[in-house]
């Protein structure tokens, strides 16, 4: 049988699935092993991983049998796409299964950072009633949204806000400026930036969106905006974000996403004291059932590439 080496963790289910026509390797652990992975490619046809696996020209060479790399989730910044195409190597990711749960990630975010009244527990067991801290909130309907990058987890983030009753601003230089069919608005980015209530970011890591919001693009938003990043970490300057947090400039953020995963306590030293912001782990797509399609979908392009006739 084929042989098939798994990196980081898959669901379960597809593991099962997996297992009944490849010789497996399934170790969540070998992302942190890189000679036993480099060992165990070389008799490999394919290969799985998530986001942590670097998937450099070096360890594609350590895998001369390499036909397909599944990539469980969307964002490929951590594969050699150059060197997987010039060796023949098929690259898979699983789009579109972890949008949904993307998308309610950032609303939640939203809904919490608009109106942080929901870490009040501690406070009313110890005796304290902060009732006039926490009258402040706000709504999030007739808000702006501005979306930057409105491919499948932008149209799933949208989908819910317009339920809200949110309005939709999209930035992508793949859509034409102007009214779209679902009455969101194409704007230019300093529009985006400058109008957006919420600014949530969906875009790859490359070159062009390398520290896409900086000091200055931070410098555009409003004081009481909101920015979400579920994308890549390189895409914000967290040392600008930290430093407009910290300068009351802007009213909150999410951060889901980090230029060093796992972030360490020294990466992350520059909001320490602030209270508007959240830090997650790198989780927004993680849900059982993202878990569930996005191993359903990546044994499929797995099979596909190695089984044809499937």
């Amino acid at each position: 049988m084929p042989q098939l080496v798994i990196t980081e963790y898959m669901d379960d289910a597809a593991v099962a699935e997996l297992q009944q026509s490849f010789d497996l390797v399934y170790d969540p652990q070998l992302v942190d092993d890189r000679p036993r992975l480099i060992a165990l490619l070389k008799e490999a046809e394919g290969l799985v991983v998530r986001n942590r696996t670097q998937v450099t020209a070096e360890l594609l060479d350590a895998g001369p049998n390499l036909k397909v790399i599944g990539r469980l989730g969307v964002g490929l910044d951590n594969i050699d796409l150059k060197a997987a195409a010039d060796r023949g190597i098929a690259v898979c990711p699983a789009e579109g299964a972890n949008a949904d749960s993307v998308a309610e990630y950032v609303i939640t975010s939203a809904l919490h950072l608009l109106r942080p009244v929901y870490t009040s527990t501690q406070a009313m067991l110890a005796g304290d009633f902060p009732r006039a801290a926490l009258s402040h909130g706000q709504e999030i309907q007739n808000k702006t949204l501005t979306l930057i990058g409105g491919g499948v987890i932008g149209q799933a983030v949208m989908r819910r806000a317009e339920a809200m009753g949110m309005s939709i601003l999209i930035v992508d230089p793949q859509f034409e400026l102007g009214i779209t069919r679902d009455g969101a608005e194409v704007v230019t980015m300093e529009d985006g930036l400058k109008q957006g209530d919420v600014i949530t970011l969906h875009v790859p890591l490359n070159k062009a969106t390398q520290n896409l919001i900086d000091a200055k693009a931070l410098g555009m938003m409003k004081p009481s905006a909101i920015l979400i990043n579920t994308a890549r970490g390189g895409v914000v300057d967290h040392d600008a974000l930290a430093d407009a947090l910290h300068g009351n400039r802007l009213a909150g953020a999410a951060i889901d996403v980090f230029p060093n995963e796992p972030a360490s306590q020294q990466d992350l030293k520059m909001f320490a004291g602030l209270e508007n912001i959240i830090l997650t782990p790198h989780i927004a797509g993680l849900t059982v059932e993202a878990n569930g399609r996005v191993g359903t979908i990546t044994a499929h392009n797995i099979r596909r590439h190695l089984e044809p006739s499937s």
